[in-house]
């Protein structure tokens, strides 16, 4: 019974919509069917078709929601989450700078399985400051060499970056026996951009190429001090 209403309806509304767009052109497309639905659905027969059809459609969705479990989001927190184990996070500011060669910002326990990665035989640390003993320990874990270079921390225009140490770190990241080795300070920026920069002029790179690299890590902090002292760093009597 339902499918030869459903039938008739089809070919009652065909027809219906075919005449009425033959003969009212002009009327918009959408409102008469909606008002042609609306006579429609008031009739008894299509009354009684249409609720029967809801009540299975109704009766599907809720078959249909049954059946569909929702699966909880994965559990991404306790320990491992809080101190970084099995999360792959470099430090600030980090970025190659050659082959076997590595730069950052200092770096903390969430970045210790992205350094364990790298497998670094060596770091450079730049600051004056002790090594925190937490970084000690994964250095003893890992086999990694600390070589620490007591660079002050200083601000425009009272910058004074010891020239034989910069040497004697450079003697240090020239020495391949040292890589993979990272280099890093307090945020990355002003004394490893120095050594860098010195590092680059090792290597010829044009002075404008330097001061972009310095430039892109230092950002608003860039310091003409650190460009004048790469500038007038002598490379002719260190070591390559």
């Amino acid at each position: 019974m339902n499918n030869k209403v459903r039938s008739l309806a089809d070919s009652v509304f065909k027809c219906l919509f075919s005449f009425l767009d033959k003969q009212f052109p002009f009327f918009s497309p959408l409102n008469i069917p909606r008002q042609l639905f609306a006579f429609l659905f008031r009739l008894p027969p299509f009354k009684h078709f249409w609720r029967e059809k809801d009540m299975k459609v109704g009766a599907f969705e809720e078959d249909i929601s049954t059946q569909i479990k929702v699966s909880p989001p994965p559990d991404v927190g306790g320990d491992s989450a809080t101190d970084g184990e099995g999360l792959f996070v470099p430090p600030l500011n980090f970025a190659m700078v050659d082959d076997g060669v590595f730069r950052s910002g200092f770096p903390d326990s969430a970045n210790f399985s992205f350094l364990r990665s790298l497998g670094l035989r060596s770091i450079i640390y730049l600051c004056p400051e002790p090594y925190p003993e937490t970084n000690n320990e994964f250095l003893k874990v890992n086999g990694i060499r600390l070589f620490q270079f007591n660079i002050e921390r200083c601000k425009e225009p009272f910058v004074n970056i010891p020239e034989e140490t910069i040497r004697e770190a450079l003697n240090v990241v020239l020495d391949v026996n040292n890589h993979p080795l990272l280099i890093h300070c307090r945020r990355g920026k002003h004394r490893t951009g120095c050594l860098v920069g010195c590092l680059r002029k090792m290597q010829r790179w044009y002075l404008s190429s330097i001061f972009d690299e310095y430039q892109r890590f230092a950002g608003a902090k860039a310091r003409v001090s650190d460009q004048r002292f790469i500038e007038r760093f002598d490379v002719s009597s260190s070591k390559r």
